[in-house]
């Protein structure tokens, strides 16, 4: 098995017998009529796969329970994700499996274990990336929210009917929130206090001062549509200087995407063009410590820049 081409063939051909045993084999046989039409009552029969699958995610369920573990329900809420917390994990722990699997096979058997224990935090750091454009996202919608609410406003309608027309005409992630603040309202909780959580979830101080103004206008009254245009010419005038400040600093997040990229890119072009110069690196004892240091020292310099390229305003 000296030769790569012979390798990749037999895992090719292991890969696509698997395939068979479970597609052809192990596949449930049907006939002609689907059983919900033959017997309504009846629960369409998983396959093989679908019922160690679900059986697996029951399991993991029960362990985790409600906290969810590492990704939680609202973590994986506000990344925008709709599969429970157990799927997630289940997926995670597949992942890393096989990365460590493959790493192991194609790279070093030292390195597969580190593979397996950095894909969760490669996960964790995922959902985050998905929570930020999800809020940036919920950011960039809100003046056309608050235009939309006042003249639900004008129009004679409650604050809480104006939201509710909001969520049903607005795109994703506002439709979500404000449809999760009617419902959450109509099961009894206070208004101010789901569009205060709204806004922390989001982490939207342009949002707080909505919540503020709904506020003030149940405890002293007055025109409520007129302090909302004052918050959203404020909110325009933000988001004018967030849109400078961030063409302002794309060179600088460029370069830093570059800087963290090159070393990596650099280490594979070099594992594929001459495998033996980096075998030292990962066979002999003082060529691991020394990645164990280069890795330990790229995580400083990548959140060293991530805090120079992000600026709070």
């Amino acid at each position: 098995m000296d030769s790569p081409v012979l390798f990749f063939t037999a895992v090719g051909m292991c890969s696509a017998a698997l395939f068979l045993v479970f597609v052809v084999v192990l596949k449930p046989r049907q006939s002609a009529i689907p059983l919900h039409r033959r017997r309504p009552s009846t629960a369409p029969e998983l396959s093989v796969f679908s019922r160690v699958t679900e059986s697996t995610v029951t399991a993991v369920d029960g362990v985790i329970g409600e906290k969810g573990g590492l990704f939680n329900k609202e973590t994986l809420y506000n990344a925008g994700i709709k599969a429970s917390p157990a799927e997630v994990t289940v997926f995670v722990v597949a992942a890393s499996v096989v990365s460590g699997v493959v790493t192991g096979v194609f790279i070093h058997p030292a390195v597969s274990l580190f593979s397996a224990l950095a894909t969760p935090f490669l996960a964790k750091f995922l959902l985050n990336v998905r929570t930020n454009r999800r809020r940036m996202k919920f950011d960039s919608q809100l003046p056309d929210t608050i235009q939309t609410l006042i003249g639900g406003l004008r129009a004679g309608h409650s604050v809480m009917r104006s939201i509710d027309a909001v969520a049903v005409d607005a795109d994703s992630p506002t439709s979500e929130e404000l449809a999760r603040i009617i419902n959450e309202t109509r099961i009894g909780k206070d208004a101010e206090q789901a569009i205060e959580d709204a806004a922390r979830r989001m982490a939207s101080e342009d949002f707080e001062w909505i919540a503020q103004a709904i506020q003030i206008h149940r405890e002293v009254g007055g025109d409520l549509a007129e302090v909302l245009e004052h918050v959203a010419e404020t909110i325009r005038e933000r988001s004018e200087i967030k849109g400078m400040i961030r063409s302002l600093s794309a060179e600088g997040v460029m370069s830093a995407y570059i800087l963290m990229g090159l070393p990596v890119a650099i280490a594979v072009l070099f594992r594929f063009i001459n495998p033996t110069y980096m075998v030292v690196l990962i066979e002999h004892p003082i060529g691991i410590a020394m990645i164990a240091l280069s890795v330990i020292m790229y995580a400083i310099g990548g959140f060293w820049l991530s805090r120079m390229i992000k600026i709070k305003f």
